[in-house]
């Protein structure tokens, strides 16, 4: 959130020319018969909203087109209320400050609202929001507005985290290849510990900022990952055993680091503001983590109950999913290849 920011009418403008690039971007997300830029032609109005000091806030509406707000306090959480008016700008102040619970709701039937936020630890967050006809609702999320309370940031995260692994197959794909690696309990207890471990770390430094990496290499090395355990599955079918079946917590290392970076892919998609930076990526790893440990125990359970009904069958079972697998991942590898050219 932004240092507190006075601005005058010429600061407006200056600034609005600076940022007149992302605004021209953003406004393509209408319908494409919308070329021009005045409000009235593309029903797309444009906002300022700057955050003060921590609880005072400032709305600045661009488009002179856009009905005026004479009660600033309908659009805003009710704990909201408004300042005096100043040229150019509504204020109005929150206690608490805005949060991710929070959203503004503007009484207008236009397209969409391109809304620029400047945040008071000098963040600047833009993102356009669609309209219903009656309102337009600019959820705090998609503005990457604080988090809020501790439980609130807590339930979001955890379930984001959870999600994000349950629907991510490739991650899934790769556990499941990693269960059909070992066969004793111990190794399977180093090797889950060994990939928790790999992709927690990864995912850290990179929302931290501190080793980021480009998604589509890692996309590449995640599908990859996948085919070269697969086909270390099918080697030990086959009576071929290596170091990485006698050590699988090695590969659940090496290739864990890959896909911590895939899951901070995914978690910086998802609006976090650098304060709540620590706290979310605890909560988002935490889900991720019980996510995984849900679909091992679901793994474990089908394997006890196929080997209740016919124990015989297993062998032929796991290897159709090794070589499932490795089918899988390669396709998937091939697909990603050319989005290196554009990394």
């Amino acid at each position: 959130m932004t240092a507190p920011l006075r601005c005058t009418h010429r600061h407006r403008i200056n600034r609005l020319k600076i940022k007149s690039w992302l605004v021209a971007l953003l406004l393509f997300l209408p319908p494409a018969s919308s070329l021009a830029h005045d409000v009235d032609v593309t029903g797309v109005a444009r906002v300022f909203l700057d955050q003060l000091n921590e609880s005072d806030y400032s709305l600045s509406i661009v488009d002179q087109q856009v009905p005026p707000l004479f009660d600033v306090t309908r659009i805003l959480p009710e704990r909201c209320t408004a300042l005096p008016i100043q040229q150019y700008s509504y204020r109005f102040r929150c206690l608490p400050e805005l949060n991710i619970d929070d959203q503004l709701t503007f009484p207008w039937t236009l397209e969409g609202l391109v809304v620029l936020a400047e945040w008071q630890d000098g963040e600047s967050v833009s993102g356009f929001f669609p309209g219903d006809g009656s309102v337009i609702e600019v959820p705090m999320t998609g503005l990457q507005a604080g988090a809020g309370s501790l439980l609130s940031l807590a339930e979001r995260y955890l379930i984001l985290g959870a999600e994000h692994i349950i629907f991510g197959i490739d991650h899934l794909l790769f556990v499941l290849g990693l269960l059909l690696l070992q066969h004793s309990v111990w190794n399977l207890l180093k090797t889950i510990t060994a990939f928790t471990l790999a992709h927690s770390i990864t995912l850290g430094f990179a929302v931290l900022g501190i080793f980021p990496v480009p998604g589509a290499p890692i996309e590449v090395l995640i599908a990859l990952s996948i085919v070269l355990l697969a086909r270390e599955i099918i080697m030990g079918q086959r009576g071929t055993l290596t170091l990485v079946h006698r050590k699988p917590w090695l590969v659940a290392l090496l290739f864990g680091l890959f896909h911590g970076f895939g899951f901070a892919g995914a978690l910086g998609e998802l609006g976090l503001s650098r304060a709540d930076v620590p706290l979310a990526l605890l909560f988002f790893n935490i889900g991720v983590e019980a996510g995984q440990v849900a679909f091992i125990f679901a793994l474990l359970a089908i394997h006890w109950l196929l080997q209740q009904l016919s124990a015989q069958s297993l062998p032929s079972i796991y290897r159709g999913l090794a070589y499932g697998l490795g089918c899988i991942a390669t396709v998937w590898f091939i697909e990603r290849l050319p989005a290196l050219a554009g990394a």
